[in-house]
């Protein structure tokens, strides 16, 4: 006769989330959703904070916001949930044979079922003295705080990168009082966002707010003085310019190295499938740490689609599938508006048709290829960003209202006959 151990703990299976930013939050917050009491739950936050909207720290920088206007979830929101959460904690190795995760501090927790949700790491520009001191990235709440509080002694910031991040943090230290230049290696601002007018246009308004521009600058070292800290850049074609705090805003990796460790397979991030899976079954990955079917990811709207695959399959309704899409970008600086979506530079087989209003600075470029919208660039105006979008993701044939599109949603009469996209929520 076979005896079976009494379990004194509970028998429902366990799922551990290692990272607590918005990929990994919203995909625990999709399978509370479809089934809030499947599994014993565990979060590891290295921050010591609760999940928040990472992509408004930005405002936050701008003195337009603060850090308890952009948080999600509180502590309480955890234990609400039944969720134990160890805030403040580092993962530092994966046993993938007795299924665990062990924390700096000691602590093993097991998991039936993992989610690596570890986002990215800033990229700082492999150059002497990127490790001074006051040589800062932008990336979340302690970087905000450094940079807030060296705004209120420092006079001169040099942010390198003139990228979305870059820009919206050169937009907050000079509404913080600062003199900024923005060191860009391009001839053009937003080069992956914008085409040139857009990216001319923006710079201008960026100017006029009293942000300067040091363009084609390619850092070559940055400078320090006897206390260690940063007091100048030194760049290839020799010009120099004089600072006293540098911001890093030059991309971001993937944050792979905790995967790497264990042995799951990586290339430039974890490589997934489908269903957001590891090459171990039992490992599952989403946000700016994967890798699937060759792309990378630093949006928050494609975390966000895999949250919801990744959260369909640990419910085991196994329906979901991962697609990439379309994507949208926009620049979070008040008071300026730029959009662009899909493909919209040097697409071929291709028409652009073009608006420009010189008065008003507002321009807008609509790529058409085969009876599609593919690619949209607003600038000035940008109200109509969310429907040119849904045209692109949907495939729309813009046919039938073709000459009024450029005019926006307003103008354009689709036809009795013709079937008009669906909204968003549909």
């Amino acid at each position: 006769m076979r005896h079976h151990a009494v379990k004194t703990e509970s028998s429902k299976p366990k799922l551990v989330f290692v990272g607590n930013g918005m990929a990994g939050t919203r995909t625990l917050e999709e399978l509370l959703t479809l089934t809030p009491d499947k599994y014993d739950i565990s979060v590891i936050g290295e921050e010591h904070f609760g999940n928040y909207n990472r992509i408004m720290l930005s405002p936050v920088l701008a003195g337009e916001k603060t850090i308890e206007n952009i948080m999600l979830n509180d502590d309480e929101w955890y234990r609400r949930n039944n969720v134990v959460f160890y805030k403040g904690e580092q993962a530092v190795a994966i046993d993938r044979v007795k299924r665990q995760v062990t924390t700096r501090n000691g602590k093993c927790i097991p998991y039936d079922r993992l989610v690596l949700a570890t986002g990215s790491t800033p990229f700082r520009i492999p150059v002497p003295g990127n490790d001074l001191t006051n040589v800062l990235t932008f990336r979340d709440i302690d970087d905000v705080n450094n940079m807030l509080q060296l705004s209120r002694h420092k006079q001169h910031a040099a942010v390198i990168g003139g990228g979305l991040l870059g820009l919206e943090a050169a937009n907050g230290l000079r509404k913080q009082g600062m003199d900024v230049t923005v060191v860009h290696a391009y001839d053009a601002i937003l080069n992956r966002q914008l085409d040139k007018t857009a990216s001319r246009l923006l710079q201008d308004t960026l100017e006029q707010k009293g942000i300067r521009f040091l363009m084609n600058a390619a850092t070559d070292s940055i400078q320090g003085n006897a206390d260690n800290e940063v007091c100048g850049l030194n760049f290839k074609d020799g010009r120099q310019l004089a600072v006293d705090m540098v911001v890093m805003a030059t991309g971001v990796q993937p944050n792979i190295s905790l995967a790497k460790s264990c042995g799951l397979q990586c290339d430039r991030g974890i490589l997934v499938n489908d269903v957001m899976q590891s090459f171990d079954p039992a490992i599952y990955a989403v946000g700016e740490c994967v890798q699937h079917r060759g792309q990378l990811f630093g949006l928050v709207a494609p975390g966000y689609d895999q949250a919801r695959v990744c959260a369909n399959h640990l419910a085991e309704l196994g329906i979901a599938r991962y697609t990439q899409k379309a994507l949208a970008t926009q620049l979070k600086i008040t008071g300026i508006q730029a959009f662009s979506a899909g493909q919209f530079d040097h697409v071929p087989d291709s028409e652009e048709i073009t608006f420009f209003d010189g008065q008003l600075g507002h321009y807008k470029k609509l790529v058409i290829k085969d009876n599609q919208l593919v690619g949209a660039v607003l600038y000035g105006d940008t109200q109509d960003g969310g429907w040119f979008f849904e045209l692109i993701q949907q495939q729309t044939d813009i046919s039938p209202i073709r000459d009024q599109l450029i005019f926006g949603k307003d103008f354009c009469q689709w036809p009795e006959q013709a079937t008009a996209p669906l909204p968003a929520a549909a």
